[in-house]
Formats: structure tokens, sequence, C-alpha cells
């Protein structure tokens, strides 16, 4: 079978995360499909060329697996590099620190079929692997924060509001590309110092707009390393001000709309704080339980968007 003739590609970028990186290979190639059904597509974006060279000596005896080395940062970038050199029609990416199921791409393909052409993304479900125990104050609402999806025990097409999430998402090549690929001023640079995000979400936006369909399949599921930094309230804080800088680079017209409601939001938290507590203070103590945490975050979410969009307030003369 020529390479034209695959069903789907299997993309994994990767930023120096040599660790992680062989055990999401390894289960990329591991999958049910026939062998010449699918591919897999590794986008190195590490620095040195040279290790990444000697990484990848490692999978050379794969046939369908593609190494590629790109020195321009940016994840977005990775993933356009990605379907580009996809030799399949449908493109599934999987994060470097996630494990995916054996039937992860029969299923994807699987939905992609059942569903036909309107169908051009496809999410599916995404475990926690916890790196830690989880805490007492991390509440259901905010698994989200950590990339865990389930939508549910069926295969269907999601409605207005709901998402998939970039750990565990599929797109027709041919709608990414008619959408204008991934936004590359949008998604992560250069491993965590920046937490900018929402690349797939804006590009399943402008897929959406020009007509197609984002669908889930709960057995194309991926597990999902939680890195116990991520289980500390700080870390949670500074996501929820990231994920307001993205949310408002992907849409600032809709965010400016937003921008009293947000600082009303967010004087409506210091506001039942302690008197001393009623500053930015306020927005980094640790909190004690699950829906107090929950309803800080928030604020701090808020508090980004609000100074965004640009704050006017004024004593009452």
């Amino acid at each position: 079978m020529t390479v034209s003739a695959r069903r789907i590609t299997a993309a994994i970028c990767t930023y120096e995360r040599y660790d992680l990186l062989p055990g999401a290979i390894d289960s990329a190639l591991a999958q049910s499909l026939p062998r010449d059904a699918f591919q897999v597509v590794v986008v190195d974006n590490s620095p040195d060329p040279e290790r990444s060279a000697r990484e990848a000596a490692a999978f050379a005896g794969h046939d369908n697996l593609v190494w590629h080395h790109e020195p321009r940062p940016g994840l977005s970038n990775a993933r356009n590099v990605a379907a580009r050199l996809a030799g399949a029609p449908l493109v599934a990416y999987l994060d470097d620190d996630a494990r995916a199921d054996a039937v992860w791409l029969e299923n994807v393909a699987g939905c992609f079929d059942q569903f036909g052409p309107a169908v051009q993304v496809v999410g599916g479900r995404i475990r926690p692997w916890w790196g830690a125990p989880r805490p007492d104050w991390l509440a259901d609402e905010m698994l989200g924060d950590i990339t865990v999806v389930d939508l549910g025990p069926h295969r269907r097409l999601l409605a207005d509001g709901e998402w998939v999430a970039g750990a565990n998402i599929a797109f027709r090549v041919s709608a990414l590309a008619a959408a204008g690929w991934f936004d590359t001023s949008l998604g992560r640079t250069g491993g965590g110092a920046s937490l900018l995000s929402a690349e797939e979400t804006a590009v399943t936006d402008r897929i959406r707009a020009l007509g197609g369909q984002v669908a889930y399949d709960p057995l194309a599921a991926v597990d999902h390393w939680v890195d116990p930094d991520r289980l500390t309230q700080r870390w949670f804080r500074r996501r929820a001000a990231w994920q307001a800088v993205s949310d408002y680079l992907r849409d600032p017209k809709a965010r400016l709309a937003k921008r009293d409601e947000a600082w009303g939001a967010v004087k409506g938290f210091l506001l039942q704080q302690n008197p001393a507590d009623r500053t930015m203070r306020g927005l980094a103590l640790e909190q004690a339980s699950a829906p107090d945490f929950r309803w800080q975050v928030s604020a701090v979410y808020n508090a980004v968007t609000a100074l965004l969009a640009g704050l006017d307030e004024r004593d009452d003369l």
C-alpha cells in the first residue's frame, strides 16, 4: 500500500520532553489499525538538532514513522508542519506527555467515517494520569484546566459551547488548510514559560464558521500526564491569567464587551475577603476549600480580562 492510501496520521509535537516522548511514540506506533493504514509524524521543536537526531535514531526501524526537527519555535507552527508532512487525509494530534489507547486511531478514523464529510474535527476522551495525588481543593469543574475531557459515553456531534482539547484532537487536513492552519500568534513557545493557548479552539471556531462540524468519540481515548508542578494553586492562578490573555487574543471584541461584567465579578470576590485582603493579595492567597479556590481563580481570569480591556474607575464626586 502506498503512503497516499494511508487513512490517518498521528502527529506528536514536542519540545525537550525526551523523558516522556518515547512512551507517546510507542503508544502511537502500537495502534490496532494495520501498519500500512497509518503513520506517525514527530515534530521536534527542541533547540538542539544533534540531540534530536540521536533521539530519532531509536525509532529508525519504523518505516511508518517520520521524525522532523523544526527549528522555528512554537507549538502552532509545529502542528502546521506536522499537518503538511502528513501522508494521509486525517491528522490526529497526541501530546508528547500522553499515552494513546491501542484503538485510538481506529476510533478517530471511524468517527470521521460515520459522520461523513460534514465532520471536520474529532476529539476524544482525555483521562488524567496523575503525577501526584489530586488535591482536595481541585473541584471537578476545574479539571478542564489540566486538560481532562469526558463528554459522556457516546460518539456524537458536539453542541455549541462544547469543546475538545489539543492533547487529543484530529482534523481533516483539507479543513485545516481551508481555515488558514493554526494561528502562530497563539499557542505555547519554548516550554512552560508562557501558557498561551487556545490555538486549537481558534482554528476549530474558524472551521465551524466555514460550515464544518465537530464530533466526540469516547473510545478515541488517551491518558495525559498531570505534572506535580501543575497541582498547586499558584499554577492554576497562572493558568487562569494566561487563559484570559489567550481568549482576548482569539476574540478581542467579545472580551471588550465583557469588560464591565468581568470587573464587577472581581470586585464581588474581593468585597467578600477580609478588609486587608481586598487588594491583589486577595487574588494570590491560598484557599482552603474547593469552592473558594474556584471563585478566586475565576476572579483572576476576570481581573486580567478587565485589565486588558481597559479599566476606568472614578471616585464619586
